[in-house]
């Protein structure tokens, strides 16, 4: 029996290293709706991010959907017929229902197939966080270790996963019922850029409001310092909303402490930038315990 891992678009990493692994991993994608448009999020491959971004800048509408139990139920029974373990490595519990159709599905999947493997693992991460999990249990998966190993690993590092969001434009956050109206407004006229952290139950936080853009990649580039353990070893993947060259001058900073082999930058994909909006920069890396 061979292990698949599966994921979801909120997995915020690049389609040439998903093409790049086929035999190891599947994506699941989120469901988006903007303006009078319905389809589901696959990192760009078919969908056009940059249009996407460039909607979203002139003032569309953009909302996401839970990935229903029917459509986890296809993919873990299509494992199971192809002698296939699935993991999935999904979106935190915290953030969506999401997780918890995929353990209705597993349960539905169950009932019809006893002996069927299909491990739910909630990881408490998302974006690039989630990405760099999905990362790491692929290697494991190359170097021929078992699926118990691989959820071992997870269990034993979801909590070392560090995630650091710099958000550019307010109104997003407004938008998603994350901060007041009067809040946006202020940190507008004042430039404030907001980042934001993954706490202990998987969701987001407003973890320090800083002005001025060059001073918020600063921040993020400090904290993969402050936090990189010596000893944990992995890719380092950097996030952006649609700003490259600013992804690419945060790698920049960060490559006197990274082997450049080790970064990784990616577009954030359709569901991420609905929520958080365009010239967003994130930095996720395995290090040492997340601060509470």
């Amino acid at each position: 029996m061979t292990i698949k891992v599966l994921t979801d678009s909120c997995c915020d990493l690049p389609m040439e290293f998903m093409k790049k692994n086929t035999d190891f991993v599947e994506l699941v994608g989120m469901p988006i709706h903007i303006d009078d448009m319905d389809f589901l999020d696959d990192l760009g491959e078919n969908t056009n991010l940059e249009l996407f971004y460039n909607r979203i800048r002139t003032g569309a509408m953009a909302s996401t959907s839970q990935i229903t139990p029917i459509v986890f139920e296809e993919i873990f029974k299509k494992n199971h017929l192809e002698d296939k373990e699935t993991i999935y490595i999904g979106l935190s519990s915290g953030l969506s229902g999401t997780m918890n159709n995929a353990l209705l599905a597993k349960n539905m999947v169950l009932q019809q197939y006893p002996d069927a493997k299909i491990h739910i693992p909630d990881i408490v991460s998302a974006s690039v966080g989630q990405g760099v999990l999905v990362i790491h249990a692929i290697s494991m998966i190359q170097e021929g270790q078992t699926a118990e190993a691989i959820l071992n690993w997870i269990e034993e590092n979801k909590f070392n996963t560090q995630h650091w969001f710099a958000v550019d434009n307010l109104e997003y956050l407004k938008n998603g019922g994350r901060i007041s109206p009067a809040v946006a407004k202020i940190g507008t006229m004042l430039s404030i850029k907001p980042v934001l952290t993954v706490d202990y139950e998987g969701k987001l936080k407003l973890y320090q409001n800083i002005r001025g853009r060059k001073k918020s990649m600063k921040f993020l580039a400090s904290k993969l310092m402050q936090h990189l353990s010596p000893n944990k070893s992995g890719k380092v993947l950097i996030g952006h909303g649609d700003c490259a060259n600013e992804a690419l001058a945060l790698k920049e900073m960060i490559i006197d402490t990274v082997d450049e082999e080790n970064i990784v930058i990616s577009n954030l994909a359709h569901t991420i930038a609905t929520h958080v909006g365009p010239d967003m920069l994130a930095i996720a890396f395995i290090g040492n315990k997340r601060e509470h």
